[in-house]
């Protein structure tokens, strides 16, 4: 019997185990892992068929988490934090405290603050960062819902979040910019 309390649960034994979970996120489902774990995250690259060099998205559940995770943050990024309604993913330079593989080229973190509940309650339960990155094969669309995910990806998987499989509402990526060490800001995907 499927119960969000459940899923939580099982998330994070799968977490905890270097393990992947397919998961509802504040946009499109999700494959997530350990963002601090190298081969878990060597298993999502697996997985998506995806080059090694293309760095991946890891959500947090407070802003105030950014800074253990980025040196030296602009302070001025909290407030355009604060300012944006629709998800965005920002991509930070210096990277700290991470799988090596999840900034394989600059040094540069992409990072979310999400704003949907059950990916806020598992952070803060499992009090680390999870990868989200699309569940598609590299090169494929994002799924819009539950079902447009691929057998390949649900198979690859450790366990699959039931909570909102039954959820129709098209959902799309995130905006994507890049904050700049002068502080400019760089919108890659609107």
């Amino acid at each position: 019997m499927f119960s969000y309390e459940n899923d939580i649960e099982q998330c994070l034994q799968v977490l905890r185990n270097g393990g992947l979970i397919l998961y509802p996120t504040d946009t499109v489902w999700g494959i997530g892992c350990d963002a601090t774990n190298e081969e878990a995250v060597a298993k999502i690259y697996a997985l998506k068929k995806r080059s090694d060099e293309k760095s991946m998205i890891i959500l947090l559940a407070d802003e105030k988490d950014i800074i253990q995770y980025v040196t030296q943050p602009d302070p001025k990024v909290f407030d355009y934090i604060k300012g944006i309604h629709k998800p965005t993913t920002i991509i930070y330079e210096g990277a700290v405290g991470l799988a090596q593989n999840l900034t394989p080229q600059n040094n540069t973190i992409a990072i979310r603050i999400t704003k949907d509940r059950f990916c806020k309650d598992l952070i803060k339960r499992f009090r680390k960062p999870i990868v989200s990155t699309s569940a598609n094969i590299s090169g494929y669309p994002a799924p819009e819902i539950f079902t447009d995910i691929d057998v390949v990806i649900k198979n690859g998987v450790d366990y699959i979040v039931q909570h909102r499989q039954d959820d129709l509402t098209s959902a799309l990526p995130s905006a994507v910019v890049k904050w700049n060490a002068d502080g400019s800001l760089h919108i890659i995907r609107p």
